[in-house]
């Protein structure tokens, strides 16, 4: 079979991004970090992986296992995967379906409303493992950014009662560690 063939809708194509991927893969494989594995959703397809993130700890999200996917576009690594958590999540930075938003998945170049710097978005050189450690990141932080939120409601909440939003958070992870063992 040719580095560019491959049956039509089993298959992802051999391509650079998937080979891209494939190594990344291995790797991550080869040498786990801690805080979170990663795997493919079908060994078919190079472009979906789903992602297991272990609460940080010393964390709100301490204790909690949240589920997520990754979604790669064709043009990866031109282009940033986008990142949907499978499990509920409450936090600014993640919309009411489960989307991150954090600056280095944002597709390259500058942005128009002004919050971000271009070398803050999409590279390139970001890798599975850049995005995950940022995203640990995101949920370490005691205060979460409310600047430009993405779930407008997680961030008044936390603006204006965090005692009620750090609880939300901690039913969250326990419901999270509860069906993780289901």
């Amino acid at each position: 079979m040719s580095s560019k063939s491959s049956t039509p809708g089993t298959h992802t194509p051999v391509t650079g991004p998937s080979l891209l991927l494939k190594r990344q893969l291995a790797e991550m494989r080869k040498h786990p970090v801690d805080g979170f594995s990663a795997g493919l959703v079908d060994d078919s397809n190079l472009l979906e992986w789903e992602i297991l993130i272990i609460g940080p700890p010393d964390t709100l999200y301490e204790g909690g296992f949240f589920k997520a996917r990754l979604k790669f576009p064709p043009e990866y690594p031109l282009l940033p995967p986008k990142m949907t958590f499978i499990t509920p999540m409450w936090h600014p930075n993640i919309y009411a379906n489960g989307d991150v938003c954090i600056s280095i998945l944002h597709p390259p170049g500058n942005d128009e409303y002004g919050y971000e710097d271009a070398g803050e978005r999409w590279l390139p050189v970001h890798t599975i493992e850049t995005i995950l450690l940022s995203v640990i990141s995101l949920l370490s932080s005691d205060t979460p950014n409310t600047d430009s939120p993405a779930n407008i409601d997680a961030a008044k909440e936390v603006r204006e009662d965090i005692q009620a939003y750090r609880k939300r958070v901690r039913r969250l992870v326990r419901r999270s560690a509860e069906e993780a063992f289901d």
